[in-house]
């Protein structure tokens, strides 16, 4: 029996006059899962406001907020927004759409969409479970750090806004002074971290405690299905885009400002010769559109089969886009400020030592600044003396770089815990801004974990009865599984192995999921009866192995890192490996990452394999 086509919206664009509800069907003719294989009505949306908060709350999350701006800032400014748009536009857009009409039409979890497809290509979708469980461990820990941020925001001033002094005595502690206060405080007094990967040391209480109120607040929204999660989803995917808005409003007003908003969108087109560049790009496209989850199937498995899901993936996508540029503008107006003040600041201390050295000899050497108020002197006055006069002054002047201070700390969760945290302890009323602040980073995790905990628990529910019938018992099993399991995050080496997870427990293998979906449907279901257009059955494919490609050249030409702290030299270092011993060393202490990777591989190979081999049955 042919298969008809996927269907996306009343009569839209490219879709046949005529089909029905039962958008894919089985090889033999059975009707879709969700409306006959369970014998249950299934869960819906109370309103499409209801379904496109939770798309949104689950695609803008923490990167939206710090890895965007990062990239940005690295890869050429507006140059890497526009290569973003196009690949979003060009590959983004097709394959979100193409999870959103699989999920709706067949009323099913990831693995219900796929084996409902075929059988034989239900891995893919018990791949994308166990990825999202890998995600959902370390995403979970994240929030952890914003809730004890969050909880320390009511002080004032704020504990991280100047640094402690020991005990018994009057000095400053000494890896605060040869650093900074925020710096202290996120690596001291909040992770308690240690020196590298191999000394794990003992459980961190307070992030642990924080770890277990992150998961039970997960448990509690997710508890009762979409029913419960889409009530909390009202306010956790509205109110982030209050405080951006508020923050916008507030950085306008910063000075340094405008000096923030030019160094991140100034053009630097020569990074388009980058293939980096492009991988960095298209991944972030994936991430930021949440693909290979599973989640978005799972929510738009609950809509209306004949709900129109063109709209609402373009809709999505430019709303997750227009976020990532909001959270930008708002991120450097700060950083900006921030790094004004540092640069002011050197400047003032510069003055000081010069008006100290001034001798009738060297009075020449010095311009005729305002010596009684430093602050007032511009700072490209300043940099044009030193450019003429700074390598006769020796070490005891600067430049006072204020490009160099907007590179300092502005990549992960430095971005957030440290750079930003610092800038806020300069606004006036800080505790306030610092508890908004915070409270808007949870509810993006929140949201985002929503989305994350759907991708494993639907598909499950779905396609094994005993679990959906206990659906509170099963939700509450996997949150505390979830924490326990976590408790690998809250060691003093925990925020190591949070980077190491991010970096090669979810990228590659969800970039495999996803290359796996888009052959599935373009080659195996056949691209002419999901949608007839060349975008799903050339442009998506070879962008998706470009992109598999480019990843995994990655991984073997740059061996796994880590960025360590020295509590001793009070320094930033990398730690890596250069040598066989070390490599093989490395791969033992990270055996929980890779092993994650690997099942991915084989499940997916296994799925290709069964496919393959009896491919003449799967395509009549």
């Amino acid at each position: 029996m042919e298969k008809s086509q996927l269907p996306s919206d009343e009569g839209g664009p490219g879709l046949t006059e005529s089909y029905s509800a039962t958008a894919l069907v089985s090889r033999d003719g059975a009707e879709p899962a969700g409306e006959a294989g369970q014998g249950e009505e299934r869960p819906t949306w109370d309103s499409k406001l209801q379904y496109v908060l939770a798309q949104v709350g689950f695609s803008v999350g923490l990167g939206n907020v710090w890895r965007f701006p990062y990239l940005c800032h690295q890869n050429g400014g507006g140059a890497f927004l526009l290569l973003y748009v196009v690949l979003l536009m060009g590959v983004g857009v097709p394959l979100f759409f193409m999870e959103l009409a699989a999920g709706q039409s067949i009323r099913q979890g990831s693995i219900g969409v796929w084996k409902h497809i075929s059988p034989r290509l239900a891995g893919i979708g018990y791949s994308s479970c166990m990825v999202c469980f890998f995600v959902a461990l370390y995403y979970n820990v994240i929030i952890a750090w914003a809730l004890f941020y969050f909880g320390n925001s009511f002080q004032y001033p704020l504990p991280w806004q100047k640094c402690p002094v020991e005990p018994g005595g009057n000095l400053t502690v000494k890896e605060c002074a040869a650093s900074s206060p925020t710096s202290f405080f996120w690596f001291r007094k909040a992770l308690d971290i240690s020196d590298s990967l191999e000394q794990s040391g003992q459980l961190n209480p307070v992030i642990t405690g924080c770890l277990l109120a992150a998961w039970t607040l997960v448990s509690l929204a997710m508890i009762k299905g979409i029913k419960s999660s889409a009530k909390v989803m009202y306010f956790s995917s509205i109110f982030p885009y209050a405080v951006l808005v508020c923050f916008l409003i507030r950085g306008l007003m910063l000075d340094g400002a405008t000096e923030g908003i030019i160094y991140m969108f100034y053009p630097k087109l020569q990074i388009w010769r980058e293939v980096q560049v492009w991988r960095q790009a298209a991944t972030q496209v994936f991430f930021a559109l949440g693909l290979g989850y599973g989640s978005v199937i799972a929510y738009s498995s609950y809509n209306p089969v004949h709900n129109n899901c063109h709209r609402d993936a373009i809709m999505v996508s430019a709303i997750n886009f227009m976020t990532s540029v909001l959270a930008s503008l708002v991120i450097f107006m700060v950083l900006g400020f921030r790094a004004k003040n540092v640069a002011l600041e050197c400047v003032a201390e510069n003055v000081a030592t010069m008006v100290g050295m001034s001798t009738p000899d060297s009075q020449h050497r010095f311009p005729s600044f305002n010596t009684s108020e430093p602050r007032s002197i511009l700072l490209h006055k300043y940099r044009e003396w030193y450019s003429q006069y700074g390598s006769l002054l020796g070490s005891n002047f600067t430049d006072c770089d204020l490009e160099r201070e907007m590179i300092k700390g502005v990549e992960g969760t430095g971005l957030a815990f440290i750079a930003f945290t610092e800038a806020m302890s300069l606004f006036p009323a800080s505790p306030f801004w610092s508890a908004l602040f915070f409270l808007m980073l949870l509810n993006l995790g929140m949201s985002t974990m929503f989305g994350t905990m759907q991708g494993i628990l639907t598909p499950l529910m779905d396609n094994f009865k005993l679990l959906g019938r206990h659906k509170t018992i099963f939700t509450v099993c996997v949150c505390m599984l979830g924490f326990f399991l976590g408790l690998i995050f809250t060691q003093r080496s925990g925020n190591y192995f949070v980077t190491m997870f991010d970096d090669y427990s979810a990228t590659l293998p969800l970039i495999i999921v996803v290359v796996f979906e888009t052959v599935s449907v373009a080659w195996i279901y056949g691209a002419d009866r999901f949608l007839d257009d060349y975008m799903w059955k050339y442009v998506c494919v070879l962008a998706m192995l470009s992109l598999l490609t480019a990843s995994l050249l990655r991984m073997v030409f740059r061996w796994p890192s880590y960025t360590a702290w020295n509590h001793t030299t009070v320094t930033h270092t990398l730690a890596h490996t250069h040598t066989f011993q070390n490599v093989v060393s490395h791969l033992q202490e990270m055996q929980e990452n890779y092993f994650v990777f690997f099942l991915c591989v084989c499940v997916c190979v296994w799925t290709f394999n069964k496919m393959f081999i009896t491919k003449k049955s799967l395509l009549t």
